[in-house]
C-alpha cells in the first residue's frame, strides 16, 4: 500500500522548514522543479503499489531524500573534483 506524501510539519518544532529556509535559498527551484516531476510520476507510482497492506513511505519522499544530498554545495564540489 503507498503511502501520502503529505508535509509534517510541528512534529518536532514550532517553526516550519518553510520558515526556516531563507526564500532565495538555492534549493528551492530545485525542489519546486523536484516536486512538479514528482507529481507528473505520482500516477506511475500508484500502479506499483497494492489496495491492501500498511502504507509504505511514500516513493515521492523517498526520491527527495535521496536527492538533497546530491543537491548540498559541498558534495557537488567533491564530484566535480572526482571528474
Amino acid at each position: 500500500m503507498r503511502g501520502d506524501d503529505n508535509q509534517q510539519e510541528g512534529m518536532f518544532s514550532y517553526i516550519s522548514p518553510e520558515k526556516r529556509v531563507p526564500t532565495d535559498h538555492p534549493l528551492r527551484p530545485i525542489r519546486k522543479m523536484v516536486d512538479e516531476i514528482l507529481k507528473e510520476m505520482s500516477p506511475k507510482f500508484a500502479k506499483l503499489y497494492s489496495d491492501a497492506g500498511r502504507p509504505s513511505i511514500a516513493p515521492e519522499r523517498l526520491f527527495r531524500s535521496l536527492l538533497l544530498p546530491k543537491a548540498r554545495p559541498r558534495s557537488l564540489v567533491r564530484e566535480m573534483a572526482v571528474l
